[in-house]
Formats: structure tokens, sequence, C-alpha cells
């Protein structure tokens, strides 16, 4: 039998759109692994950040999900399995609660899930560098009645706190083998990160419906011989009206959004970065089950 001295796991986080969960994930790696933005639905993938402390011999992967919401389309029914899914093979929760709202019917739906799984959680409210104390307070009472493993206030985006998660976190592991060498932050292939910068490059930038009817797929990725990598990306939009948008007025949005896309792809490539990006209209497509497949969801 194999006696291990490191501990290593995979940890779920999980909770309703916009609560934090990818600043959370990103401020526990130590870098950007996922992207974020105020819109909801921003993370359609799960994305695994890796958190390796080598003085404690312990390895988290942290499980990024899609916020749980109530699914009006075959891709949000998709995103809504893919975090079932990624409880089921979970070693540890991380539940995210935004500490500036109140508990509502979604988080209940939530917590309930998980007291239902039995998987071993930790409570976050995040938020801390903005919310009220009495509204924290109030948070911690409510889900209290769960009784789940601790309750962790913290700030993701001021970085107050997580030690105190990461030392709950830790507790969880069960001995094991590392999943990824040590100086691993991510296993996501570089096309979906890729794809991932540029499409939050537009979710800034568009009105409030568009950025649920945009995707983005990285074709190709090549150096050529001068040293320069090239990146050919189509964005994908459900209307021909949508197309105008996504372009802008004389080309004006598909050059802002590839200028600041790059200078992203060129400090993770590490080289100079050549973007191409094309836009294609897809009729409906977050209905098309046979879309969402080509699509990678």
């Amino acid at each position: 039998m194999t006696h291990f001295t490191t501990r290593s796991g995979f940890i779920s986080i999980v909770g309703r759109p916009n609560v934090g969960k990818s600043t959370l994930v990103n401020a526990l790696v130590g870098e950007k692994v996922a992207i974020t933005s105020p819109r909801p639905q921003t993370t359609r993938n799960t994305i695994r950040g890796v958190v390796t402390l080598e003085d404690r011999q312990a390895q988290l992967v942290l499980v990024d999900t899609p916020g749980l919401h109530k699914p009006r389309t075959s891709l949000g029914e998709r995103l809504n399995t893919l975090v079932y899914g990624s409880l089921d093979e979970a070693d540890a929760a991380v539940f995210v609660v935004d500490g500036t709202a109140s508990v509502g019917p979604g988080d209940r739906l939530i917590a309930e899930r998980l007291a239902e799984a039995g998987t071993p959680t930790v409570v976050v409210v995040n938020k801390t560098d903005v919310a009220v104390k009495p509204d924290i307070l109030v948070q911690l009472s409510e889900l209290a009645v769960y009784d789940f493993h601790a309750y962790v206030p913290l700030s993701a985006r001021a970085g107050d706190g997580l030690d105190l998660l990461v030392d709950e976190l830790v507790g969880l592991l069960p001995p094991g083998p590392f999943f990824f060498p040590p100086d691993a932050t991510s296993d996501q292939p570089e096309n979906l990160l890729a794809a991932e910068l540029i499409r939050e490059k537009y979710l800034g930038r568009l009105r409030e419906e568009l950025p649920h009817s945009l995707a983005v797929v990285v074709d190709a990725i090549e150096t050529q011989d001068n040293g320069v990598v090239r990146v050919e990306a189509t964005v994908y939009v459900e209307r021909d009206s949508q197309k105008g948008m996504v372009i802008g007025k004389g080309g004006s949005l598909v050059r802002d959004v590839g200028t600041a896309a790059r200078e992203e792809l060129e400090r993770l490539f590490g080289a100079k970065v050549f973007l191409d990006l094309r836009v294609r209209v897809e009729k409906d497509w977050q209905r098309s089950d046979e879309m969402l497949d080509r699509l990678g969801f």
C-alpha cells in the first residue's frame, strides 16, 4: 500500500453568476487563468487553476465553474450540467456568495445541492472590501443553518483573507500525488485561453444582451519564421444585425478589441503576436446542439 507524504485534490468553485468566482481563482493562483467581467455568464467552461504549496507538500486544483442560473437556452442547460458534474468529481467545494447582496433563492438552491452531495464545503462571503459588516454577518448566520465545514469572509479583489481560505482547503485534501508539475498554473490549452482573452475584451465593450450571443473560437496558432505568433480567431454571433455591432463603425470595435487582446496574448506567449480576427453569423447558436458541439460546449 502506497503512503503519500503529499496531499492533493480538486476543489470546485461554485456560486451564482457574478459573485467573483473567477477573480478568486486568479487571486489564489497568483496570475490570470480565468477571464473576468461584470457580465453574468462570463465563465462558460470549467477552468482549472493550480496552486502548489511546496512548503506544505500540497496541491490545490481549483475548478472554476460557470455561475448556476435558471437556464433559458441549450447553452445555459449545458453550463449548469458542467457545474453539477464538477461537484460530483470534487474532493471539496468553495461556495462563493456576494457580500454586497442578500442571500437569495439561487444561493439557497446551491447550498441545498451541496448539502445533499455531502461535499466538504467552505463558504466564502466575497467582496468584503466593499460590503458592510452587518450584511456580512447576516449572510453568515443565514448560511450557518447548512452546517458547512467552514465560513470565510474575504476580498478576492483586494487579496484579504486568502490565507485563511487556503488553510481550510489544505486541511480537506486527501493524501495523494500532485496532479500537475509544481510550476503549473492551469491546464487550459493555449487556444482556449487565447479565445477567452479575446472574448473578455468584447464583454466590457458591448451592450447588455449581445455578450450572451458572442462566442470566440481560435482556429490556428502558428509561430512564424520571424518569431511572431500568428493567431487566427473567429467571433461568432447569432444575427446579421449583431455582426455590424461586433465589427463597429468602420471596423473601429474589432480594431480596438484586437489591440487590447493582442497585448494580453503577447504576455501569454512571450512573443510578438499577429491577431487575425474574423466575424461570422451562426443563427441561434446558443439553442443549436450541433453548434454547441462544434463550439466545444
